[in-house]
């Protein structure tokens, strides 16, 4: 193989450990990541789930950019999962036939921490002995059929039939107990990813300006009714923050302007009333399309580039705001009544004054009687006697009143 080939590029290697979201709710274990970007690109990720004891670890999904391919970067990102939980059992479930290739020129750091090659009476509280035994069957015959050796030596020969492993080990199977966000309970935070004008970024940016007047200009610009519909909302701040980190490295086309990430703070809510939510083990998710009226107690901003220089804004009380729909007809009658067809607020919501607004049926009285009245008076009155019509003079012409020049004009 070519030097060129086996070695990761020059341009340096980073590896974050973040959390990784999913929606199957049958389990408890924690989704967790590992992503190799490469510049501002993602090279690979390594999802797997931990236990909550952090004591198991089951390798869900490892894939490699076509770019990045054949750098031995797949073991990189393993070999890091072994020193991340350096006691942790590994279970690495079922593999494809390219993981199986890949699988037979890799070196297992620590083979004795493999389920498949140690007695489930070892690690049968963690994993379904019956599901490992199949999984192992599996990988087996991928690699009689491919001709692999697999690091067959390294397996548990157990010489039991799969009735027996299953009457002896099933029962010792302990499912984690449960683990959900209470949202009731604890602030929610979702993030979003912004390119905002030039000047509003200067100015939101600008740490010599009151932080909540910026606060309030940059929820002003993304809008009230439009806080992200298609975003888990974590339960930390720096959970939200790393939603949007991902979705920077992962975005096809790069921005034609600095990024900002925004994380809303949302009050404590009920969802037991919102059709479609789903707690799950550190986040929510909202997947009804509908609107959901929401209090955003904080907002905390920083550019993509420099996510040391944070800015946050708490706001007392609450302001009023709305989790999106995911289109405008499915938009309730209280939505549509504060935002507008774009989700930002209406003029009546922005606290402009409107003194007859609760006054309309009595001005509509008020205008019949004049009425009534105007048309009783041309009855009973007199015609008018013609009067002569006055012959206009000429008049110098004035000069345009001089006003002093206001915001958005020039002088």
């Amino acid at each position: 193989m070519a030097t060129e080939e086996s070695g990761l590029p020059e341009e340096g290697l980073a590896l974050w450990l973040t959390e990784w979201k999913t929606s199957d709710t049958r389990t408890s274990w924690l989704g967790r990541q590992l992503v190799a970007s490469i510049g501002r690109s993602v090279a690979g990720e390594l999802g797997f789930l931990v236990h909550p004891d952090g004591q198991a670890v089951k390798v869900a999904m490892l894939d490699v950019h076509p770019d990045f391919q054949r750098r031995r970067l797949a073991g990189v990102l393993m070999d890091a999962l072994y020193a991340a939980y350096p006691t942790a059992w590994i279970n690495h479930g079922w593999r494809t036939t390219s993981g199986s290739h890949w699988w037979n020129g890799y070196r297992d750091p620590a083979p004795e921490r493999n389920v498949h090659n140690r007695p489930p009476a070892e690690w049968a509280a963690y994993f379904d002995a019956v599901s490992v035994a199949a999984d192992r069957a599996h990988n087996a015959h991928q690699n009689d059929y491919y001709g692999l050796h697999g690091h067959r030596d390294a397996l548990y020969r157990h010489g039991e039939r799969l009735e027996t492993e299953a009457a002896l080990h099933a029962a010792s199977f302990r499912p984690a107990p449960p683990v959900r966000v209470d949202p009731a309970a604890e602030p929610l935070h979702g993030a979003a990813r912004l390119v905002l004008p030039p000047s509003v970024h200067a100015y939101v940016h600008d740490r010599t300006q009151d932080s909540c007047a910026r606060a309030t200009a940059l929820l002003e610009h993304v809008g009230h009714g439009n806080l992200p519909h298609d975003a888990y909302w974590n339960s930390t701040r720096q959970a939200a923050f790393a939603d949007a980190h991902h979705e920077e490295l992962t975005t096809l086309s790069p921005p034609v302007g600095p990024a900002t990430h925004v994380v809303f703070t949302l009050s404590p809510l009920d969802i037991t009333a919102v059709p479609g939510a789903q707690a799950l083990a550190t986040s929510v998710d909202f997947t009804d399309p509908g609107d959901l009226a929401v209090g955003v107690a904080e907002l905390s901003w920083r550019q993509a580039d420099r996510p040391y220089l944070t800015h946050t804004a708490a706001f007392t009380p609450a302001v009023e705001a709305a989790i999106a729909p995911v289109s405008a007809g499915d938009a309730g009658n209280a939505y549509r009544n504060r935002y507008d067809e774009e989700g930002f607020l209406r003029p009546a919501s922005r606290g402009i004054a409107q003194p007859f607004a609760d006054r309309a049926a009595q001005i509509q009285a008020m205008t019949e009687r004049l009425l009534r009245g105007r048309t009783a008076w041309a009855r009973t009155s007199p015609a008018p006697t013609p009067a002569q019509t006055p012959v206009p003079q000429p008049q110098a012409p004035q000069q345009p009143q001089q006003r002093p020049p206001g915001p958005g004009r020039r002088a």
